[in-house]
């Protein structure tokens, strides 16, 4: 069947995730003096029960980042969170977002803030916040997290905000699990295959990212590595057939046919390519949910229908 002939017009609709996973690590950590907003699977545990907090520790947290909420809610407890990000309680979104349920949720204004009355503010970054900075003469203390580009990063920013939160104990023992649960992974499950992480309009990510990294930890070849492509580019449905990867990795939302963008990920041209398929919620952000698409896509190149 042509390319062209197979789309039908259908309304267009461009998510977040191919755009997030494709940023830079932004430089930057810290505790500060002053915020910034960044718009931005399957459900978690429910968040820690309120335990002794540190005297020191600060009470009344605010995230204004999506990936900073998820960080959030794997250390805090719940009695010191004061504000999260509107996509924090979106399982499409978040990782975390069964334990942001009933939490409060802030869409990042100056208002918001000020009656939040934070004493510790988490952003990526945090500093320089157009909101706070419209509240002249206040200022919280901060703290600045840089976006996960390796697995590396997101132990680090689990380490910062684990102290941020003095809950430092809880971070190494996330850290230890995660480092476990890695561990015990088929070392090259990919054998070496190539595959590319291809997105809802043609897009794809490419090397220095959080997905070019899970692919390199369980045994897979980026294929926009291969091609010489930035990190994040677009490629043609023909252009795809014909660089002919091992695997395509997809974003589930993407499973179904919903609308055009989604509709050229089903062109016929792409049948005889195997898929892994794994929530955006699990990598757009950096955090615990990274193990947990690394498990998944092991657990699917294991299938029969996957060899």
């Amino acid at each position: 069947m042509p390319l062209k002939r197979f789309f039908r017009r259908r309304p267009a609709r461009i998510g977040p995730a191919g755009l997030m996973l494709a940023c830079a690590g932004i430089a930057g950590a810290g505790i500060t003096g002053t915020a910034m907003v960044w718009n931005g699977g399957p459900p978690a545990p429910v968040a820690h029960a309120t335990d002794a907090v540190p005297r020191n520790a600060p009470r009344r947290v605010v995230s204004l980042n999506l990936c900073a909420d998820q960080l959030v809610l794997a250390l805090a407890d719940r009695g010191q969170i004061a504000g999260l990000t509107r996509n924090a309680v979106d399982p499409q979104m978040s990782g975390e977002a069964a334990r942001a349920q009933g939490l409060p949720l802030l869409a990042g204004t100056a208002e918001e803030i000020l009656t939040a009355d934070p004493d510790l503010v988490i952003g990526m970054p945090a500093t320089g916040s157009p909101a706070l900075a419209a509240l002249k003469g206040r200022a919280w203390p901060t703290l600045d997290l840089p976006f996960a580009e390796r697995y590396e990063d997101i132990a680090a920013s689990i380490r910062q905000v684990a102290a941020a939160l003095g809950h430092e104990a809880r971070g190494e023992a996330l850290i230890a699990r995660m480092d476990a649960e890695l561990a015990a992974l088929p070392r090259d499950a990919g054998g070496g295959r190539v595959a590319a992480y291809y997105q809802r309009r043609g897009y794809m990510t490419g090397t220095g990212t959080l997905v070019d990294d899970l692919m390199t930890r369980i045994g897979l070849v980026n294929l926009a590595g291969r091609l010489g492509k930035p990190v994040l580019s677009h490629l043609s449905l023909e252009e795809m057939v014909a660089a002919r990867p091992d695997y395509l990795i997809v974003e589930s939302a993407t499973d179904s046919v919903r609308d055009q963008g989604t509709e050229m990920l089903h062109h016929p041209a792409l049948d005889g390519i195997a898929r892994i398929s794994i929530p955006q919620a699990w990598t757009v952000c950096g955090g615990p949910a990274y193990v947990r698409a690394a498990q998944s896509a092991i657990a699917q190149m294991e299938e029969p229908a996957h060899r």
